[in-house]
């Protein structure tokens, strides 16, 4: 089985602060994994430089075997135009802790922006493509309001259909669920757990341990850069080998 998304060597600096450290990753097709670790450890830089959001100052991101952000020649990456990096972008969606969402915009328009204004797609069928992913998440009867009309759960789902409107090969989740109140982060984890069951390709940084627990294929934890320990969900909330694994979950269980 080939890698959805795989980076080598992955170096990235906010000037001499080193961020991320010689990140090596996979994951297959169709396979959850969930990140843990402290704030400010490279979590969200890293998904952030999975998509570009963040350009890489050495090693490589990969979707699908092609390089994001560079042409390969021989043993030297140059950096794309915007335009190439836009429709590689496509590839991958991400959800932020902040929704994001275009107040001025239905739900509907929302969703249907993306596919209809940069994937050319027919707006007939991406209409019917967002009513069947509003039923999916939940929100079938809110397609005709506004996200200020809308909780923050519910804009956080609406938020997910519109990522899956553009088909991504693999989903991002940046603590999607921190910026909820506490009543509504289970509605926003049930629609992770049933694109997870789907077989949808997933990296979700989260402090939800129960949700890595039951979801997560594999768990990775950073820390200062770096990934500290890689193993099942079991294998690190139950036996960590890493004392520093081990005094984290300890604080956090």
């Amino acid at each position: 089985m080939e890698a959805v998304i795989t980076a080598k060597g992955l170096q990235k600096y906010f000037g001499t602060f080193h961020v991320l450290r010689d990140i090596e990753f996979e994951i297959m097709k169709g396979e959850v994994v969930c990140i843990i670790g402290p704030s400010g450890s490279g979590k969200s830089t890293f998904l952030r430089c999975i998509n570009q959001l963040e350009t890489i100052d050495a090693g490589y991101v990969a979707v699908d075997g092609e390089i994001i952000g560079y042409r390969r020649d021989g043993n030297r990456l140059h950096p794309l135009p915007d335009s190439e990096i836009a429709r590689q972008r496509q590839s991958v969606g991400m959800v932020f802790q902040r929704f994001h969402l275009f107040p001025h915009l239905t739900v509907l328009r929302n969703i249907v922006e993306g596919p209809v204004g940069v994937q050319k797609r027919p707006l007939q069928d991406c209409v019917a493509e967002a009513r069947a992913l509003l039923q999916r998440v939940g929100l079938a009867d809110k397609a005709d309001a506004y996200p200020g009309e809308l909780s923050g759960g519910q804009q956080q789902r609406v938020a997910i259909a519109r990522a899956l409107a553009m088909k991504p090969k693999a989903m991002l989740f940046d603590e999607p669920t921190s910026a909820l109140d506490p009543e509504l982060v289970g509605e926003v984890l049930g629609v992770m757990k049933e694109l997870a069951a789907s077989g949808t390709t997933m990296i979700v940084v989260t402090h939800e341990i129960g949700f890595c627990r039951e979801v997560a294929d594999r768990v990775l934890f950073m820390d200062a850069g770096c990934i500290v320990e890689s193993g099942t969900a079991a294998e690190i909330f139950e036996n960590p080998r890493n004392p520093r694994v081990r005094n984290f979950i300890s604080a956090v269980l």
